[in-house]
């Protein structure tokens, strides 16, 4: 029930009981007629409208007057008012199914509208049902718009698309006094077997990236190795030093045994005793020290407890 129907029943309850009581008081049948037309004439007359509402008020069928918001009057009969207009942001939902794409793809659309109705008398007066011809613009500019574009550039250009459609809708809804805010493409839908085919597409392009970047990385690699190898060409110690290195980090983490060919034994000059017995003490001083640490570790924890 709008507030304006609850009003105008209060007033009519409020004049009905005051010349209804004096009637009675005065034992009048004609004034407790009286008294009721005029309760009836007053309480239609009255009307509310919300801060949001606008009423498009006729006399004898002829346009008459804008009316809201707030309280305002009529006169029973020969006005009528035949639409109340909202004037807030409206949200409309449309879409559009099977829809071929330029590349004659089907495809199904859910889109969002948000309008308003800046011209209450031309939303009123120039268009029988002003929402729902905005719902069927609607559909057939998204339709038109599906219609001229690559679904590449659908699944990619969602806001290209989402302002184009504003542009059209908001050029064709002018005229019935109705302004197109925005307009959101919520979800486009492509058939189930074309979805798997660009899933693998998209698959395959990411291999293909990571076998490109794999293949540049070695190639630096082995350009760093070509200039390592440059350095140590003419600097045998170098080379040397960085094998030993090598060597004993090697066995120094591993406890094990290494497998070295006898052309870097002999380079290295492991195959002498002196080379042997050097190795054999800088891994037994490693050792020592480290569980000499371990040794100063536990100590301490004991006289901390």
């Amino acid at each position: 029930m709008r507030k304006s129907s609850s009003f105008a029943a209060l007033i009519f309850i409020i004049i009905l009981g005051l010349f209804g009581g004096l009637a009675f008081a005065l034992n009048s049948v004609w004034m407790g007629g009286v008294s009721f037309v005029l309760a009836l004439v007053v309480s239609s007359s009255i009307k509310v409208a919300d801060q949001w509402e606008r009423a498009v008020v006729l006399r004898l069928g002829n346009f008459r007057a804008l009316k809201g918001p707030g309280l305002f009057f009529i006169i029973p009969v020969i006005d009528v008012i035949p639409y109340w207009i909202d004037i807030r942001v409206i949200t409309s939902s449309f879409k559009a199914e099977k829809t071929l794409t330029k590349d004659t793809v089907p495809v199904d659309v859910d889109a969002v509208l948000f309008w308003k109705v800046v011209n209450p008398i031309k939303a009123a007066l120039d268009v029988a049902d002003y929402q729902s011809a905005i719902s069927w613009a609607s559909q057939t500019a998204l339709r038109d718009v599906i219609g001229k574009t690559l679904l590449s550039d659908m699944l990619e250009g969602r806001e290209k698309i989402s302002n184009e459609l504003q542009k059209i809708i908001d050029e064709r809804t002018e005229p019935w006094g109705v302004n197109v805010i925005s307009v959101e493409i919520r979800d486009v839908l492509i058939p189930p077997a074309l979805e798997d085919a660009m899933s693998m597409q998209a698959q395959a392009e990411r291999e293909r990236q990571a076998r490109v970047i794999l293949g540049d990385s070695e190639r630096q690699v082995a350009e760093k190795f070509g200039e390592a190898a440059k350095t140590y060409i003419n600097n045998p110690v170098a080379l040397h030093l960085r094998a030993m290195n090598m060597l004993y980090e090697g066995l120094k983490e591993n406890a094990t045994i290494v497998i070295v060919p006898s052309s870097a034994v002999d380079t290295m000059q492991l195959g002498s005793m002196a080379g042997l017995t050097a190795l054999t003490m800088g891994i037994g001083e490693e050792k020592a020290n480290q569980e000499k640490s371990n040794v100063e570790s536990e100590h301490e924890t004991k006289r901390q407890e």
